[in-house]
């Protein structure tokens, strides 16, 4: 698949819309984190270098329409300005904010804005049309620009308005974070370098019941663990004690169990804890034999031997998913030591597909050691799966 990317567009003096994921965490209006900004700055840059005149759409938190008192709390709450803030610290360009997603203040910024200038816009979920993919809102938001970019790979599963809606009506492109993301993801699922192994983890079986089924047809080896293992032990038999279950999964897992033999590598010892806050006694046990009252929090040694053995000689590894709580330090040691054998492959392509492996990656300081983080934790599972992500789709192919 190659898109048309930003380089293919001439945007001297044209009015460039760029779909950014600027979907920050923000405590009492000031950003903890401001990686998703800086992940943008390579296309934004690139923009203004060459004189474009730049407008920056991207949505923060979620807003509330069905509630008015709700509504007007969450517009508070995700308002985009200290986001303009500190864009305006990263760039040279000048950055206005403007605090409307339509109207006169809106039209008149974008009439009069200058080549290599930037328009941060006010949240797009101010707007109620945005998730439902409003063709008029598309459309007007679209009438602001020439040419349209897609940088967001974090909202690109999301047939959204300002994903969707805006390149239907303009010449559009992938920005450098979504050309970066399609080509290392394309990479990993859809032309591996063999042996490719895949390993997931993470809460629940039913977040990954569609990319365990595509992984099964593609990937050479699955290794699973976090909580969804538990759903997979107790379909074989096993007793999980008070361990993450999904029991309307079993018979799912069953399935998953016959179709993946050979393939599918589980726990084979397991760290539980009496309590999952301030636990009195913490041990690990063969995986077949957690005890009642006690429940499964990570990986065990030998799990961590084992899975490395699995890893040996591959070429691609592609993970979602942490071993454990990974969040508590006493629970990080199998997702820190999958961390470390991805680091030392030789030679192999390694890629996290966002979320919470990736940031227990980038936590516990291997994201330099890593060939692809992926941005996008609901996008990079959806491209694991197999499926069309519409934010990508509406990007017309390079010629």
């Amino acid at each position: 698949m190659s898109k048309v990317t930003v380089k293919d567009l001439n945007v001297k003096d044209k009015h460039v819309i760029v779909r950014v994921d600027f979907n920050v965490p923000l405590q009492e209006g000031k950003i903890t984190d401001d990686n998703r900004i800086r992940a943008a700055l390579p296309t934004i840059n690139y923009l203004t270098e060459n004189g474009a005149k730049v407008l920056l759409l991207s949505h923060l938190g979620k807003v509330d329409h069905k509630d008015p008192v709700k509504e007007e709390a969450d517009k508070k709450k995700n308002n985009m300005a200290p986001v303009a803030a500190r864009l305006q610290e990263l760039v040279s360009a000048h950055v206005t904010f403007i605090s409307e997603t339509r109207g006169a203040a809106l039209e008149e910024a974008v009439k009069n804005e200058k080549a290599g200038e930037i328009i941060l816009m006010q949240n797009t979920r101010y707007e109620k049309g945005e998730s439902k993919n409003d063709p008029e809102l598309g459309e007007y938001w679209a009438k602001l620009g020439d040419l349209f970019v897609e940088d967001a790979f974090g909202s690109v599963h999301r047939a959204h308005a300002s994903t969707v809606g805006i390149p239907t009506h303009l010449p559009a492109a992938l920005g450098f974070l979504v050309e970066k993301e399609v080509t290392n993801l394309g990479k990993a699922i859809n032309d591996p370098k063999r042996p490719f192994v895949a390993i997931l983890g993470g809460a629940k079986v039913s977040d990954k019941i569609a990319v365990i089924d595509n992984l099964l047809k593609i990937a050479d080896k699955i290794l699973i663990g976090g909580g969804m293992a538990y759903t997979f032990m107790k379909a074989k038999g096993y007793n999980v004690g008070t361990s993450l279950l999904e029991a309307d999964k079993v018979d799912m897992a069953k399935e998953f169990l016959a179709k993946g033999e050979g393939k599918l590598f589980f726990p084979v010892d397991t760290v539980v804890a009496n309590a999952f806050d301030n636990p009195t006694d913490v041990k690990t046990v063969p995986s077949n034999e957690i005890p009642d009252g006690y429940m499964g929090l990570d990986i065990g040694p030998e799990t961590i031997k084992s899975f490395k053995k699995e890893l040996e000689g591959a070429k691609t590894v592609v993970w979602n998913g942490p071993m454990g709580v990974f969040e508590n330090p006493r629970f990080a040691v199998g997702t820190k030591a999958i961390c470390e054998a991805l680091a030392e492959l030789p030679d192999a392509m390694t890629v996290i597909g966002g979320g919470d492996s990736a940031a227990a990656a980038k936590q516990l300081g291997y994201s330099d050691k890593i060939t692809h983080i992926s941005t996008g934790g609901g996008a990079s599972l959806e491209f694991m799966e197999g499926k069309e992500l519409p934010g990508i789709a509406i990007i017309p192919e390079a010629k």
